[in-house]
């Protein structure tokens, strides 16, 4: 059996009909998307988010330093204490 140019013109109907019947239900309207930002001010937040986390990842930085010299801090008090027979304070 071969088909016609009748048969793929009705193929070509069916697949026009379902695709508009899907149309209606899963493409994105106007309203759907306004409360979206547009381009320009998507960019501009994001360019907002990374400034912030950039000057996160830096106080991260200093922070994890600081913590490093005052753990050595720590540790030197609590060996000048035991050599010198100082009861540590808590």
């Amino acid at each position: 059996m071969t088909l016609t140019d009748k048969d793929f013109k009705k193929f070509e109907d069916l697949i026009d009909q379902k695709i508009d019947e899907n149309a209606e239900t899963t493409l994105a309207t106007k309203d759907d998307i306004k409360h979206l930002p547009n381009k320009e001010e998507f960019y501009d937040r994001e360019d907002k988010l990374m400034f912030e986390l950039k000057a996160i990842r830096e106080e991260i930085g200093v922070l994890s330093n600081l913590q490093e010299k005052v753990h050595n801090h720590e540790y030197r008090i609590e060996e000048i204490e035991k050599n010198l027979d100082i009861q540590p304070s808590l």
